[in-house]
């Protein structure tokens, strides 16, 4: 039987494309389509839609999946702006109802690859900036890619970095944000899609890793990974990595 599937924004780009390859591939059957306006439980509930998928916007992504969550259904998260600690108490929800769920900062593999082998790098390279660079319209910063990517860094790094040497900021904020003592640099322009770059510095020498999404289009394999797979997890886990 195929898995019904519900997408949760789907007038957005990423909703569009979600409906597009949901609707394409033989494993699923799009039970529903909702906007900001529906009453999500209730479509949820009336189309006995078995996984949502929701790209929204960041101020209604928690309350969306806790709705999901509250409907029984399986919450497939690609909305950004889930804070740490959001994304603690939806796990200690799913983990409690033994619920299976997928929050994805990122569905693009070549994106997901690029933070898994970072973690490898950082044990040898342990000073990492990060350069995420995004369309003129995405409106959080910085992005839950680059946010994410931090987050592995510090826990992957087998020594703790000096503390950032004090500099004089002339403008304040030029060194970027700082999240887990590895700096953020944000950027937003029309021309960009979604582009991240990890710079890794030590003596005498440099490397970096960088993914550029030029196409959506190369979203759906992600996309189509995700929905097969949260049916067979009893928890919610962030990151397609742990399931790649």
């Amino acid at each position: 039987m195929p898995i019904r599937i519900l997408v949760n924004g789907a007038r957005g780009k990423m909703g569009q494309l979600a409906v597009k390859t949901i609707s394409e591939h033989p494993d699923f059957l799009l039970v529903g389509t909702t906007q900001k306006n529906d009453d999500l439980m209730s479509e949820i509930k009336n189309n006995q839609a078995q996984v949502v998928f929701d790209v929204t916007n960041a101020e209604s992504v928690l309350k969306n999946t806790n709705t999901i969550i509250d409907a029984g259904a399986h919450p497939v998260i690609g909305t950004s702006g889930l804070l740490p600690d959001q994304v603690n108490f939806l796990q200690k929800r799913c983990s409690k109802l033994k619920l299976g769920g997928i929050i994805a900062p990122n569905f693009s593999l070549g994106a997901v690859l690029m933070m898994k082998y970072a973690q490898e790098i950082i044990k040898y390279f342990p000073k990492a900036e990060i350069i995420e660079m995004h369309h003129a319209g995405k409106l959080d910063s910085p992005s839950g890619t680059a946010i994410r990517t931090a987050s592995m860094l510090a826990q992957a790094r087998k020594s703790q970095p000096e503390q950032r040497q004090k500099t004089h900021e002339t403008i304040a904020g030029a060194r970027g944000a700082l999240y887990e003592q590895i700096p953020i640099h944000s950027i937003r322009l029309p021309g960009l899609m979604a582009h991240q770059e990890i710079l890794f510095g030590s003596d005498g020498e440099t490397l970096s890793l960088r993914c550029d999404t030029i196409d959506r289009n190369c979203y759906a394999p992600g996309i189509i990974l995700a929905c097969q797979k949260v049916l067979q997890l009893d928890h919610l886990v962030y990151g397609l990595e742990h399931i790649i």
